[in-house]
This record gives C-alpha cells, structure tokens and sequence, in this order.
C-alpha cells in the first residue's frame, strides 16, 4: 500500500468550501454584474478643505478638489459597511495634501464625505494636531467592528513630522481616540508609510508600523518602528524599533505592512529593503523585498528574510520617457502582501521589470505555502505584456480566492504624446490558479496625465485600496482623473465577483531580471 501524500494547501481548501466554509457575517452584499460593470465615484462633490489656506510653500500649488492614494476597509461585521479614505487637495512640491478625506457608507451603495481630524485644515488642532499638511491615510477593522485609522502629519514651515491615529466605533461617521504615537522636531528625522493593521483574533488590539529616517551628512538610518493598542485605540505602546536596519550602513524600509494570520497570532511585516551606497542616499547598492515575523503579537520579531529583488524602473509616459513634465508617480518600491485566511499561504506582490528585460514595470507575484520558508520565483501577472503596469493591490477571501488589482497602460498609442491613457483591472483566480486568472477592466479609460503633479511625477497614489466583502466579491478603491478642472481627480469604488477563468499566456520560463532598485523614492520625498 502506497503512502498517502499529505494534502496540499489548495486541496485542503477545496474540502473547507465543499462543507460550506466559514460564512462571512450578514454576508448581503451584492456582487455587480460579471461583465460590463465599472465602479463609481464615492468621492465627488466639493473639497472640504477649499477655504483652507494652510500648509503653502515656495513654489507649491494645491490641486483643489483632487483626490488620490485611497485606502479601503470593510466592517467584517457587516459588509456593505465601508470605509474609503484618501488623500484631499494634493500639493506639487514638499509632499502631502491639505488633509485625509473618508467616505463613508453602511448600505454599500451611498456615501458620505467626511475627514480624519489629523491635521490644522481638518479640525486637529482642536486635538493638538497643528500640523500643515497629511498624507498616507490607511484603515483597518477589527473583528469587533471597530476601525482603526493611521496618518502621516507634518509641517513645511519646520521639520516637524508624525504619525497619528484614531478609531471609529460607527463605521467611519465619527472619530475618537485621536492621538500621536510619534512626534519630532528634529530635521534629521523623517516618518513614512505607515500603515495600521487590526488584529483578526484579538478585539481591540491593532498595530500601526512606519519607517523612520534618521540622516544627517555622514549617516543614513531608516529603522521600521511600531506601536501597538491592546484596549481599542485608547492607548498606544511607546514606539520601538522593530526591523532594524542600523545592522547594514545607509539602509532603510520603506512601505512596511502586517498582515496577520487568522488562524493563530503570528504577523507578518512586509517592506522593501533599500541599501544606498553612502549617506547622501542618491545611489543603491541593493534593493530586495523582504519580511519579519512574529509569533508573539508583536513583541518580538525574527530577523528580516529576503523575498525577490526590487527591480522596479522609473515610472514614465513611455512615449516620452525623458520628458520630467510627463513623469508618472506610482507604486514602485512598494508591495501588497496578503494572507489566505484558512490556510495561511502568503502573497506577494509589487512592481518589477524583471519580464521586460529592465525596460519597465509590470506586476509581478511571489507565494508561499510555509510561513515564508521559501518563495516561489516571480511570475508575470498583468495581463499585456507589452504594456507597463502599475500600484498593485492584493487580497484574498475564506475560500481561497484572490483578487489582484493594478493600472496599466495597453490603451496608449505610438506616438502619443499629449496624453496616457490609462484604465484599472482586476485579476481573480482560485487557489493555485495563478496561471489562469480571469481579467476585468473595472474603470474608464482615463488620462494619467491629467492627475496632481506631485514631487516627481503625476499622482494618483502610491497604493490603492481593496477589500474582501464575502466569498469571491471584493471592493477596490482607486484614484482616476476627470475632465474637469475644479474636481481632477476622484476615488471610484465598486463591489465585484470573480472573474470568468482566463487563458494560459504565455510567460517568460526565468524572468530576465532588470537592474535592481534603479527607482527609488524611498527618503522623505516619498510622502
């Protein structure tokens, strides 16, 4: 008699859905139709912050009216209860916005403007919050129905910047437990990318992470800190470092995010790691994708561990690649990560050129079925392989199913140079599909051209939102422009269901891997 062989991941998740799984609570939310549907805008009408007129700076204008980088959260509880948030009234130069919009709705289907009280044009000097402009606005709910809200707040007049939080107990309709977890003074140092995570098997417990610049003329430091709730945002723990980099010279995270396993209290942090080739920052040495781990709700962690180089190349109107007025701004450096909920396999997935020889980015992903022992190599996920692509986000629900949003560029013409025409898609596919995913174009097509420029390049966000609503549906939350001046850019947001399965493509056997970290935005100019 043969041994039996031991289930895989997929099989296993195969007998989970055939006994019914786990059913997501009051899981009435409605899938749009399979075909033909787009999202619509949760974020127009008027800026909130239109008669604000804090946070100018020399050389600075403010895109009144646009929205960009959105963040969304679904109440686990109640899924047509969602919270949008984003940027609002972006500024060209020194980073930030005028404040952090939401958009709030508890059928699904209607929103509601409001703000993250988080910085002076949106009401947080009445919490001690007299910071000049915000940026990086990120959600997440608890089990409880809680939600737990993250920002990065800082000033252009001095060196002052933090990361602040809040949490909402109505779905996003008020806030309370506004607070600093961070706050300097000093010029050396800069926070960045935070994010908040809520922990799925604890109540009130959460965990906010952010990088930390330390950089003077001889030294470069950019450490991970986190700070963590265990009574619901009342709270939070005094900041410690937790990736620390200081073990490398000139080396710093960037974009780091937790996910947590549902089954157990291990958290995974994901970041890119950036070593630069002297403390001016202006050159790497070596880029590459990494975790930590813990298995103790955050009190301690494991030593980073390498996931794929970061072989993102600058992000450009391909038709005019030199021409800086045409730059793009999006989510190189940056990556998604998502965890499979009842069999804990892990997903990576971020920008890369490694499948065009360097030439630009597409959306590559990485998996692993052993706590992140071991990866699979990059393969190749968006869907032209002719066309760049850009600012994924990934998900996946109880039954395995994975969605994969991204922008790209298939609808651009040779020889156009006035305008990129652009479009979101997202990607569904079953566990262990990956090679089949189906496809669906879930916004208009839209010219990138037309959104906030913003440092180096035109903004819609250095990421992008999407959520799990029930058993294969998702929610996405993605910046596109408009025609009209006074409202540039809005935030669209819809509710789909999986794909029909794809088509094998065919996809290069080893990737062709481009010249690692060549783009990096990694310093404080990332905010």
């Amino acid at each position: 008699m043969k041994p039996q062989r031991p289930l895989t991941i997929c099989a296993a998740l195969a007998i989970v859905a055939a006994l019914g799984g786990t059913a997501y609570a009051d899981d009435d939310s409605e899938a749009l139709e399979a075909t033909g549907a787009t999202a619509e805008s949760v974020s127009a009408g008027p800026s909130l912050f239109a008669n604000c007129t804090i946070g100018g700076s020399t050389g600075a204008v403010v895109s009144t009216g646009s929205e960009a980088e959105p963040w969304v959260a679904v109440n686990p509880r109640h899924p047509r209860r969602t919270i949008a948030s984003y940027q609002q009234d972006r500024w060209s130069a020194a980073g930030g916005s005028h404040g952090l919009g939401t958009s709030y709705s508890h059928d699904g289907k209607h929103f509601t403007k409001g703000v993250l009280p988080f910085d002076s044009c949106a009401g947080g000097a009445d919490h001690g919050l007299k910071y000049e402009r915000a940026s990086d606005v990120w959600v997440s709910y608890g089990p409880d129905g809680v939600a737990y809200s993250s920002g990065l707040v800082f000033n252009v007049s001095d060196p002052s910047t933090g990361v602040v939080a809040a949490t909402s107990s109505d779905d996003g309709k008020t806030w309370e437990n506004i607070q600093p977890l961070i706050q300097d003074t000093q010029a050396e140092f800069g926070n960045d990318k935070n994010s908040v995570t809520a922990d799925p098997n604890h109540e009130g417990y959460a965990y906010q992470v952010w990088d930390r610049l330390d950089q003077t003329a001889t030294t470069l430091n950019g450490p991970a800190f986190i700070s963590i709730t265990t009574d619901h945002g009342k709270t939070w723990s005094k900041p410690a470092v937790f990736v620390d980099t200081g073990v490398t010279p000139n080396t710093q995270t960037i974009g780091n995010i937790i996910v947590a396993d549902a089954n157990n209290d291990v958290l995974y942090d994901f970041f890119d790691w950036i070593t630069y080739t002297d403390a001016t920052g202006s050159r790497t040495s070596d880029v590459h994708f990494a975790f930590v781990k813990s298995t103790d709700q955050g009190q301690t962690w494991s030593k980073p561990t390498a996931i794929a180089p970061d072989t993102s190349v600058p992000e450009v109107d391909p038709n005019a690649p030199t021409d800086t007025t045409k730059a793009l701004r999006a989510g190189a450096n940056l990556i998604s990560a998502a965890i499979d909920p009842t069999s804990g396999k892990l997903y990576a997935t971020y920008e890369g050129s490694d499948f065009s020889d360097g030439k630009y980015d597409q959306i590559e992903l990485v998996s692993s079925s052993d706590g992140g022992a071991t990866w699979t190599k990059p393969i190749l996920m968006s869907q032209v392989p002719t066309a760049p692509a850009f600012t994924p986000s990934i998900v996946v629900d109880e039954d395995g199913n994975v969605a994969l949003t991204y922008k790209d560029l298939r609808n651009l013409k040779p020889g156009d140079t006035t305008t990129v025409p652009t479009a979101e898609f997202m990607l569904t596919f079953g566990c262990g599909d990956e090679a089949t995913p189906g496809e669906r174009q879930i916004s208009p097509v839209f010219d990138w051209l037309k959104a906030p420029y913003a440092t180096w390049g035109h903004f819609l966000g250095d990421y992008e939102g999407l959520a799990v609503v029930g058993h294969g549906k998702f929610r996405p939350l993605f910046a596109v422009t408009s025609n009209d001046p006074a409202d540039p850019s809005d935030v669209f947001s819809g509710v789909f269901g999986m794909n029909p399965k794809g088509s094998p493509k065919e996809r290069a056997a080893e990737p062709k891997s481009g010249p690692s970290g060549q783009y990096v935005h990694g310093r404080r100019g990332r905010v």
